[in-house]
């Protein structure tokens, strides 16, 4: 009984995972007979196939995403602002809303992400997706560089209490010293219009699905991370080189 059942759950795995030596083998028709056997049998094989598929699936998931950052390491960092040392040797790099709820939670956890790490630099991608008080958020911020406050402007706008939207954002605007008139002309320059719409293609490459996501090295983390799972993407990038 053992080896009737081997047999046919083997071929099973393999139908399902597409093996093309099935071709040389074995008939379609025998196939369709076997595989019918062997759920008969042992329908949990059904369960390991499919677990055997998604693996494969992941991988190549894994190996895709690799070849996006790498062919794309560039502009992942071009145009984006900085918080923490400019010069840190590690980037983690967060695409983020204002009006997301976890990017939110994620503002302590990055904090001290830096305050353990000096080294690391957080690269922000302005990511507006849940709205137009959230591209109003987002294209003041970015306005706000040319004052020379988008890291007080930023973390003001992420620790704020209810939705961002036109008139919470020039509230906050004011509070922390920004020249109102002047961030609101600034927020039409050409180069803030470039950011969202990369920071806009660069997620759907990397298949991004939600706020926030981060990229460090080569690994991808979608949603909301602990500081722990940051800090050992960061000491992986190390080991690396």
């Amino acid at each position: 009984m053992l080896r009737s059942i081997a047999r046919p759950t083997l071929l099973l795995a393999a139908v399902l995972a597409g093996s093309p030596l099935l071709a040389d083998e074995i008939t379609p028709e025998e196939v369709k007979r076997l595989a019918l056997e062997a759920i008969l049998e042992n329908p949990e094989i059904v369960m390991e196939a499919v677990a055997l598929l998604q693996r494969q699936e992941e991988i190549a998931q894994a190996e895709s995403a690799r070849s996006a950052i790498a062919s794309e390491a560039d502009a992942l960092l071009a145009d984006a602002p900085v918080l923490g040392d400019p010069a840190g040797d590690v980037a983690v790099i967060e695409f983020f809303d204002y009006n997301c709820p976890y990017c939110r939670r994620a503002k302590p956890i990055l904090s001290e992400l830096m305050s353990d790490d000096p080294g690391v630099r957080v690269v922000g991608r302005e990511w507006p997706i849940l709205g137009e008080g959230s591209v109003f958020a987002a294209r003041a911020a970015l306005a706000a560089r040319a004052q020379d406050l988008y890291e007080p402007f930023h973390w003001a706008l992420m620790g704020m209490a209810g939705r961002a939207e036109r008139g919470s954002v020039l509230r906050i605007a004011e509070e922390v010293g920004l020249d109102v008139e002047r961030l609101l002309t600034d927020m039409e320059a050409p180069e803030i219009d470039a950011h969202i719409a990369e920071s806009m293609r660069l997620a759907d490459l990397l298949g991004f699905s939600g706020t926030p996501s981060f990229v460090v090295g080569e690994t991808l983390l979608p949603g909301l991370v602990d500081a722990e799972t940051l800090a050992a993407a960061v000491a992986r990038v190390r080991e690396a080189r």
